[in-house]
This record gives structure tokens, sequence and C-alpha cells, in this order.
């Protein structure tokens, strides 16, 4: 059999009788050509001028990049004139953003954290696009903010793409979780791995070791266990890694294994991450791939949203290793 492209996938994951649409494998399609497109964008960096500081603030009060206001821009552009979508939410944008009445109106709805790590941007670190994918509500024309609030496991595709020395996507309709590389030649990603799976046991660990001083107990006592190694109660050697690019730490895990933290602590009692659109998408490609996925005490996609914004503390990756946190956390 020759190469896969992501458009025969989809037309094959629709034949195979899920419940993948037409418009699903559509709206799936543009958001990776828009992934093309940021990937263009930030291969040019400084050529193009796009580095640095774009001079505003997102919703949650974060200094926005120009990258970040360009891949927004290119991910909304791309999708609102297809007739797929009733709305769009982004990270980027404090509410959904409504699809203009000169087009026609679909039953999907898109959430997206058009460029992930883009604190990273500056200093050439893999950087990527989160996304998630929801059945809007029936009987709703202008979705609000409510429409949009469903648990992960209402989600119908999620995926995500990795800006680095290749172009990845990454991709779930809930029938295993896959992998495509962009060929930048013929300019369409390629299946390059049909079946990811995340091994259940892991010796890595991905955390940013500068809260530590702010971390909750059963959090300090895992990563303690971690760094005792061989002569510590776990009784083997962990090595630590920290990107700082949620989707760079993912890849990683869905590659090789491994646990990703972004624990609630003392000055985020809420948690850092997005739920909407970066917990929930996350999670359900790695469950998707054999791994797990809580907030360190309850399943991510078991959560109840109950805002578009909503953080969360994330605890991902193989499966007994969260298990095992989330089990410390239990038992306070």
């Amino acid at each position: 059999m020759g190469r896969v492209s992501l458009s025969q996938y989809l037309v094959e994951q629709e034949r195979s009788g899920l419940k993948i649409t037409p418009e699903l494998g559509l709206l799936i399609e543009v958001v990776a050509r828009a992934c093309k497109a940021i990937s263009s964008a930030v291969s040019k960096g400084a050529l193009a001028g796009v580095l640095g500081s774009a001079g505003t603030e997102n919703i949650q009060g974060e200094a926005q990049k120009k990258l970040d206001v360009i891949s927004n821009e290119i991910l909304v552009e791309a999708n609102e004139w297809g007739g797929y979508l009733a709305a769009m939410a982004s990270e980027e944008m404090e509410k959904p953003y409504q699809i203009p009445n000169r087009y026609p109106r679909g039953k999907y709805l898109l959430l997206f954290d058009p460029l992930d790590g883009s604190s990273n941007i500056d200093v050439n670190i893999s950087i990527g696009t989160i996304f998630s994918v929801l059945q809007c509500p029936d009987g709703i024309n202008e979705p609000d903010e409510k429409a949009f609030l469903q648990p992960g496991s209402k989600q119908v595709a999620a995926g995500f793409a990795v800006y680095g020395p290749s172009t990845i996507l990454v991709l779930s309709v809930g029938n295993g979780t896959v992998a495509f590389t962009l060929d930048r030649e013929l300019g369409s990603f390629v299946l390059t791995n049909e079946r990811i799976t995340v091994p259940e046991d892991t010796g890595e660990f991905a955390i940013n070791m500068s809260n530590m001083r702010i971390w909750d107990a059963p959090v300090k006592r895992y990563i303690d266990e971690c760094l005792a190694g061989k002569t510590g109660p776990r009784g083997r050697d962990f090595n630590m890694r920290w990107v700082a690019s949620m989707v760079a730490d993912v890849f990683r895990i869905l590659t090789r294994g491994g646990i990703f933290m972004y624990p609630c602590d003392a000055r985020r009692r809420e948690g850092r991450l997005r739920l909407m659109y970066e917990a929930n998408p996350m999670a359900f490609i790695v469950e998707q791939a054999g791994g797990a996925a809580t907030d360190g005490k309850t399943r991510i996609l078991d959560i109840q949203p109950s805002a578009l914004h909503q953080r969360i503390g994330v605890v991902i990756g193989s499966k007994n290793e969260v298990e095992r946190v989330t089990a410390y956390h239990a038992r306070g």
C-alpha cells in the first residue's frame, strides 16, 4: 500500500461506519490547511518580521506575540466560510466567534489554542496548535458560551500540530490516535503512525521544578520519589524533561511514554492550563492512545466545564504513573 494522505485517511474512517461525517472530515482538513499556513509563518521567523510582542493582551491577561494574533486570524479566516461550523472559540478571543451571516452554518463547534507554547517563539523551540471539535446542541442557531460547555467526553475529534524540525499533525476521531507528517514538497500531510500507543510505564517525567515550593503534598511526594531514583521507594532512576510547550511535551509522551504535570498549586488553586482547548483535546488524544489524564483527582474528560476559559490542573501520560499521582491525591 502506498502513502496515505490525511484526506484518504478521513474518507476511509467515514466509510468504515464510524461517526465521522463528510462535514467533520472537511472541517479537519481545513484546520490542517490552516496549520500548514501557521507552520510556514513560524518557519520564516525573523525573515517575515513575525517575532516579538504584538503589544496586546488576550482575555487571560497574557501578552500576545505577533504569531499568536496571526495564527488566530489564520484559523478564523480558514474556517468561517465552509458551512460546517456553528461557531468557534479561541484562547485569544474573549467570547465565541459567530459565523458571519453571509456564510451558511453547520453543526460543529471548533475550539483552539492557535499557538501553544508561544513564549518559546523567539528562542526557536517547538510550538504548536491544539484544537477540539464538539457538536452544537440541537436547536441553537447562534451558539453562546453555554453551548461550548460540554465535558471532554463529548468531543467528536481532537488534534494538535507540532511545529518542530518537521511539522506533525496528531489526530483522533475516537478510533485511536494517529500522526501525520507534512511533506513540504507535496504540500500534504502523510500518515506516518497509524496506531500510537502510550506505554503504561515510564521512566520520564515533565514538570516545572521552579514551582516546587508551592506544590501540594501529593505532587511533591511523587516527584521526590522519582528524584530518589534507585535508592528510593520506586527502585529505579527517572529522567526529567520540560520543554514548557505542552504540544512538544505531550508529543514526546505519545512517542516514547512519560508523564506531564502542570498541577494546581498554592499560587494557582484553579490550575494553569485551559480545560476547553488545551486539557480536553490532549486528554482525548492521550486516552485514545492508551494513556490517562486527570486533574489530580478526577478524569479530565468527565469534568463539566463552568466557563469557556476555565483553568485546570493537568496530570497526563502513561497510565500507571497518572494513576499513581491520582492515588496520592486521593490519600491526601
